[in-house]
């Protein structure tokens, strides 16, 4: 699959430039950390698609996974009442977030902050950074709060989608 997403992103021009450099190569692994849904778990596995070394990739991994995090939580909930007031054919986009939410924040209910821990731990398909903001947020967690135990699940992600790739790697 990481082949898949790198062969994708090697088609677009403008990455495709960026690949041709070391400093391009992390770069790319920066921005796809930032990405929704693809986040760290999709970033350090691509950084291995072009043979970088693995603790680099994690470490700018994690920073581009982490950078809207704090922007997230913080501002998150004006933007999607804004969006439902002023973009209305995107409701069903801010619904879809909002049920995503409404879904995850189970565990988090359960479990109070392991529970924020483990939603964004978990390297699952809708679990992770952004999502773990987002039901911070419907909570009312404090920045200062919510931020740490995110980083730690981030941490925690990390190191499982890493050592599951070079496994992978060593195999192949």
């Amino acid at each position: 699959m990481a082949k898949r997403i790198a062969d994708f992103l090697l088609g677009l021009p403008f990455i495709a430039f960026l690949c041709q450099t070391t400093a391009g190569q992390f770069l790319t692994v920066f921005i796809v950390g930032m990405v929704p849904l693809i986040e760290l778990r999709g970033a350090i596995p691509i950084g291995e698609v072009f043979g970088l070394h693995y603790i680099p990739v994690f470490i700018v991994a994690f920073l581009g996974n982490m950078l809207p995090i704090p922007f997230v939580i913080l501002f998150i909930r004006r933007i999607l009442e804004w969006t439902k007031k002023h973009l209305k054919h995107l409701g069903g986009f801010v619904r879809f977030l909002e049920n995503k939410a409404q879904k995850n924040s189970e565990v988090v209910k359960k479990y109070e902050k392991w529970g924020l821990f483990i939603l964004v731990a978990i390297p699952l398909p809708g679990t992770g950074a952004w999502t773990g903001a987002l039901v911070a947020s419907f909570f009312d967690m404090k920045l200062r709060e919510s931020l740490p135990i995110i980083a730690l699940g981030v941490l925690a992600a990390g190191l499982i989608v890493a050592g599951v790739t070079q496994l992978v790697a060593f195999l192949v």
